[in-house]
């Protein structure tokens, strides 16, 4: 009986600037996301690598970049909600975020 044995990669890097060791046309690339950040204002340019083997259509991994974002717009509205019930809390009880003395 043969035996099958799926065999799979995948690799996923997320980049916010260029590394040290950068080649001149990763340099040139990253000036330009610079420059583009720059023009839009309040724009935060990132730089995703995926490698998938065997090969995924580009529509599946959009699907997936699409759903993880979706996640992470969860987060950060949770996260601000926290921050804004504990801005109203220190105002509110302010008593309650004095530090303590240590004895």
């Amino acid at each position: 009986m043969k035996v099958y044995k799926p065999e799979w990669q995948c690799t996923f890097s997320v980049n916010e600037g260029m590394e040290e060791s950068a080649s001149w046309k990763q340099r040139m690339a990253w000036r330009f996301r610079a420059f583009a950040d720059r023009l839009d204002g309040g724009g935060r340019t990132l730089k995703i690598d995926c490698n998938v083997t065997p090969e995924v259509s580009r529509e599946d991994v959009d699907t997936c970049l699409e759903k993880g974002f979706a996640v992470t717009q969860g987060l950060l509205i949770q996260f601000a909600h926290q921050a804004a019930c504990e801005n109203v809390m220190r105002d509110a009880k302010a008593e309650l975020f004095e530090e303590q003395p240590q004895r």
